[in-house]
Formats: C-alpha cells, structure tokens, sequence
C-alpha cells in the first residue's frame, strides 16, 4: 500500500475507525427539508460505500434562533428523529460511521431571530442580532446537549459541535464580538466558558462511548481574534470536558484571507494543526485543501495530524478511499477547489453538486445505468462537454469515437490550467485521459472534422461539443497586430508589454489580468510565499494570526476594461470572486467600469469614462470580450439529416462555463 498511515486504523474511545479519512461538513441544501432526506441519505451512502472513515453532516441548527436561513435544517424534537435514521441507517448498511455536525449560526443567521453573545451585526448578513441574557445562554448550552442525545437517538455515531469559522461558538470565545461582562464575557477564561459547558454537559448527557468531536478555531484569521496561548488553553478545557478528537477550524467567513479556493496551496494550513500537537493527547484532525492521497499521507506520516479531513474531494469522487487504498490515485476525480458547484450554489440556495462529478447530490436522479440498446456515437470536440459525454457514453455500453483537431484533449482546460491559483486542472486532465482509456473511448486526436467525414463514418447520432470563438470587437485601430485576444495571450503565447489593457472584465479578463501580472507561477506547495502574500502570521505571534499583506510586485500594469457601468468582477463567482478582485488590487491593476472604447493608436487606448476622453498609454491590448458558439458543424450535419445534439459553448457560449458543459455532457449520455 502506498498510504500505510492515511489507512492505520484510528481508536476514538470504543470505537475504531478504519482509516484517517474524514468526510467534513459540508452544506449540501438537502439537510432543509424531510422530503430531500432520501436524497441525502443516498449521497451519503454512495461515500460510505466508498470507504471513508467517518463522515460529518452539513451543520444542523439546534434551535429555531440557531437557523442558518429560515427553515434550515435542524434537530429540535422527537418527531424530527426519523428523517435522520434514513441518514444513519444508509450509511450502517454500507459499513460506515456518521456524526451529525450542530451548528448554531449565531450573528451570522440570515434571519431576524438570530442571537449572539453581544448585539453586534455581522458583515455579511443583513441583520443585527439579539444579545443573549444569562438565561439566554443557558438555554443555548442545553438546545446543543439536547440536540446530541436527540442524534444519538437517531442512530449517529456521533456529533461535531461546531466552534469555529465565527459561528456562534466562536462569537462567544472572540473578544470583537464578545463584550459582555458577566460570567460568559469579560476576559478570555469567562468567554471560553461556553463552549466548555457545551461539551462537559454534552458528554455527560450522551455517555462514554459516543463521538464528540470539536471543531476548534485554530487561526481566526480576523482583527482581534484569539491569540495562540487562549487556543491552546481552550483546547485543554475541551479535552478536559470530554471531547474524543478535535477539528481544526480555520478563518472567519469574513475573513480577508482565502481559506479554500485553488489558490490556497495544498494543505496550506496544516502547520496550524502541527503546532497544537503535544498539547492536548486526543487526536487532531487538520483541514482545508488536501485533495490527493500523497498529500494526506505526507501529514499524517510527518505526525502534523492523526486524520485528515476532506469534504469537497469527497463530493468530486465517492471513490476516493478505495482508489487511494488499492494505488489508484491516478484515477481520483481530484477537487480543484473552484466552489462553483458547491459552496456557490449553497449560497444562493440550490442544492450543491460538484463542478467535475455532477452526480454529486443528484444520486437518485442522474443514474448511470447500461443501454438498452448499443450505439455507435461521435462526440466532436475534447474539451470538458465533450470528454464528460464520451466517457458516460462509454460508460454505459455505448461504442464511442471522441475527435478534436487539437493534438490534445481538455479544450478550454488547457488554458485555464495556465492561470496562476487554477494549476489543479492538470488534476481534471489528467483524470480524464485516464477515464477515456478506462471505459474504451476510441480518441481521434488532431483531426480537424467536416460534416463529410462525419457522415462517412455512420455513427447513429453525433455530439457537438466544438467549444467556442473568442468574439471580436471593432473600433479604429482594433486590426492592429499589437490588440491581441486571449487565446493569443494562453494557447499562443504571444508576449504582451509591460503596459496592457485588457478588454472585457469577466472571468477571463480577471485571469488574463492575473496570468499577466504573475511573474512566476506560485508552486501549490508554497505556503510561505503565499502566506506573505496575503499577510498571515504563521509564528502565531499576532492576535487571530494576521499581520500586513506583502504582495509581490506586479509584472506588468494592467488596466482592466468593461463596457457597463458598475465594479468590474460583481457578476463573478460569489465564493471565490471577492479573492480575484482582492488579487488584482494587491497587484494594482487598474479596474474601470462604463468604458467606451474609442481607438487604438501609437499613443495607446483612446477611451472615454463618464463622459471624459482619456489615453491609457498601453502596449498592446487583450481582448476578453466573450465568446460566440462554434456550431458550424452541428449546422452542417443537421442540414443533411444526422441526429446531432448540441453541448457546452456549442450551444451557449456565455462565459466559459465548465460546470453547466460537464453537467450538461453528462446528462446528455445518461439519457442516450
């Protein structure tokens, strides 16, 4: 075995657990409501069956005021017990463990009964909380110990009490939301007070041999958060009260410093959970970017942690464990931590999924089953669309042919794992070429294809999937060899000056911006350069672990480009859009909204702003200004009769949407 200490057993009291994988919380919008608990219990089956060591819930609210939004998902009474056994039993019946996570959303509850410590509002909801009274917060203490025996009841193996990432545990330990000044405020013993009593009463209320696991916040990563000496004394009362492990928690949720999206480096907080060993004996289970075996054996053979936890990895391949355990870790579906599927569409209450396995909480709905009836099919165009098709197609029995004109396959991958932070689609690449041969796809690579040669080869229907053309923009100048388009920038590498002003700022003009501002790709295991960056303090000397961001200086000055008024990069991604414009303010990119473009001469870009002419004096210009279908093909092939389907930027071109060509691929090849 190539992981002998990702795979040791791990003892937690009386319970021994097969591995050191952990399944971390993570909110799927199915937790809300009792019809969806089917649909639950199947996704988490299907990571049983894959054989993880322990999963952890979405957060479930111990009480109404506990809520993350209305309505949310919680466990307060009797007669909630039975849509949780539908959990418990799926995944006792697949051999595994489950601990339900309780999450009390304190200031951060997006409703108007939250409460908190103190009467301070958060930042990233619309409502200021209700101080809790003293008998306020006793009556929070026992909603948790009731809503831990109401989950053992239910069948859980155990429960994590969530005390990290500013829910309301940690509003109670942290001095900026905690003013009080009665026996749960007042200094840093009074305030760490709570959670104690949580777990001490917790412990008591659910006997020895349940798991209780506490999610402690290491690194707080926000002004006046803990200090190192408090984490560590707070760790000692958990343990002391009764804890069997402890989960590291890292940051805020409005923090400044990225904990999760790609360009995090792997295991980019590891050193946190390292520093805490030795001074509690439970085990430690470290968090955040560990996304592959070697990885995680690395931290857990280097003693750094005794369990590693994963969630999103989990959501991109169920299979995880058993591929890492039998040496298949080449053919791990690896999460590239862009949050477009998951995190993303919690936020704006969809049901999350996974951008590269869309089947990920759709288990009951999108089966891959054998067809009925055997077919010959061509899939056009390698790139994510296409290669999620072929590969279902072939998955299912189907004889399959994937052409592309490129001498490689991934399309729209291939430039994308050129920009610095996005490095991990070298993961999906290399995931697919795997998958490809695997399941016996016929792969025609550097064959430019016409609806002739098509034809000749008499497949029963054909797939479009021939991706994109980047859209053109006239005015005076725009034929200039010095205006250039992105994929002359990523797929060409022509060399832009040192002065660019780039054209259109969506997503691809914030990575052209960020590709050409970059002077060295940053290595994904470079958590020093990337924690000077961003200004963590990795001595653990400050308050909540930040000191004074030091970027690096930019390559070249760029101004960024939009022709509607408004903050270039509002409509991007709301997890990981916040990260890209911070990124280009550290690099002092120049971002303009409500530009007309007016030529492009030997003084540079001639443009107008609110109505005032000015002369951006720039070597070249990249344009980035979207993209039109390349359906010719389908066109063609349709005039003559051919049974085509249309997928990916073939047939909507907005943006470079991978998650909606992956899903829209693989449904595709489900229902052929």
């Amino acid at each position: 075995m190539s992981y002998p200490h990702l795979f040791a057993p791990l003892q937690l009291g009386n319970v021994t657990l097969p591995n050191r994988i952990l399944m971390g919380s993570m909110h799927t919008g199915l937790e809300d409501k009792a019809a969806d608990f089917d649909k639950l219990a199947a996704y988490f089956a299907e990571r049983a069956r894959g054989g993880v060591g322990l999963i952890v819930t979405g957060g479930i609210a111990p009480s109404v005021q506990g809520w993350l939004k209305p309505f949310g998902g919680r466990l307060t009474m009797p007669w909630h017990k039975p849509r949780h056994r539908k959990v418990t039993q799926a995944v006792h019946a697949e051999g595994g463990r489950i601990c339900m996570q309780i999450l009390h959303a304190g200031r951060y509850g997006y409703h108007p009964l939250s409460v908190a410590p103190s009467r301070i509002k958060s930042p990233i909801t619309p409502f200021t909380p209700r101080a809790l009274s003293a008998r306020g917060v006793e009556r929070t203490i026992n909603d948790f110990v009731r809503c831990a025996k109401l989950a053992q009841d239910a069948g859980y193996d155990g429960v994590e009490v969530m005390g990290s990432e500013g829910y309301l545990i940690n509003q109670f330990i942290a001095a900026r939301t905690n003013q009080r000044n009665d026996e749960w405020g007042g200094d840093a013993t009074r305030r760490m007070r709570f959670p104690a009593e949580i777990v001490r009463r917790m412990r008591k209320a659910v006997g020895p041999d349940f798991i209780i696991i506490y999610r402690l916040s290491m690194l707080d990563l926000v002004e006046n958060g803990q200090d190192w000496q408090e984490i560590v004394t707070l760790a000692k009362a958990i343990e002391a009260a009764g804890a069997s492990i402890i989960n590291t928690g890292i940051g805020w949720h409005e923090a400044r410093v990225p904990t999760i999206v790609t360009s995090v480096p792997r295991a980019g907080f590891a050193w946190v959970t390292k520093k805490l060993k030795g001074e509690v004996s439970i085990p430690l289970i470290t968090t955040n970017r560990i996304n592959m075996p070697d990885v995680a054996e690395q931290i857990i053979a280097s003693g750094e942690a005794d369990m590693v936890s994963m969630a999103r990895p989990l959501l991109a391949d169920p299979e995880w464990a058993i591929k890492a355990k039998a040496d298949r870790s080449d053919r791990i579906n690896t999460c590239i931590a862009c949050n477009q599927a998951c995190l993303d569409h919690v936020f704006q209450n969809q049901r999350a999924s996974c951008m590269v396995n869309p089947r990920a909480c759709h288990e009951t709905e999108l089966k891959i089953v054998p067809a009925q009836t055997r077919k010959r099919i061509g899939v056009i165009g390698a790139g994510p669309a296409g290669m999620a098709c072929a590969t279902t197609l072939a998955e299912r029995g189907h004889d399959v042919t994937l052409i592309d004109a490129a001498n490689q396959i991934g399309g729209q991958f291939n430039y994308a794992k050129r920009i610095p932070g996005k490095e991990e689609f070298h993961e999906t690449l290399r995931y697919f070429r795997h998958r490809l041969t695997d399941v016996g796809v016929r792969v025609q690579l550097g064959e430019s294809a016409d609806a002739e040669s098509i034809r000749a080869q008499r497949f029963d229907d054909v797939v479009i999937a021939t991706g994109i053309t980047p859209r053109k923009v006239s005015f005076p100048g725009s034929n200039d060899p010095r205006v250039l388009n992105y994929l002359d920038i990523l797929a060409h590498d022509k060399l832009a000056g040192h002065r660019v002003a780039i054209i259109g700022a969506g997503g691809i003009g914030f990575d052209v911006a960020e590709f050409l501002t970059e002077h060295a790709p940053s290595p994904t295991t470079d958590v020093t350069r990337w924690a000077r960056e961003w200004g963590v303090d990795m001595t653990l000397e400050e308050r909540g672990g930040l000191k004074p961001a030091h970027p690096e200086p930019p390559a070249r000055q760029i101004w960024l480009l939009q022709r509607s008024e408004g903050r270039p990069g509002a409509r991007l991604n709301k997890t990981t859009g916040w990260v890209h414009r911070a990124t280009l303010k550290n690099k002092k990119v120049t971002m303009v909204g409500g530009v007309t473009y007016d030529r492009f001469d030997d003084e540079g870009l001639h443009i107008t702003v609110d109505g005032k002419p000015q002369v951006l004096p720039v070597d070249n210009v990249v344009v980035c200004a979207g993209q039109e279908p390349n359906r010719n093909l389908a066109d063609a092939l349709t005039s003559q009769g051919q049974r085509v389907h249309v997928i990916g930027g073939a047939d909507v071109a907005a943006e470079l949407d991978a998650k909606r060509a992956i899903a829209q691929g693989t449904r595709l090849a489900a229902e052929l």
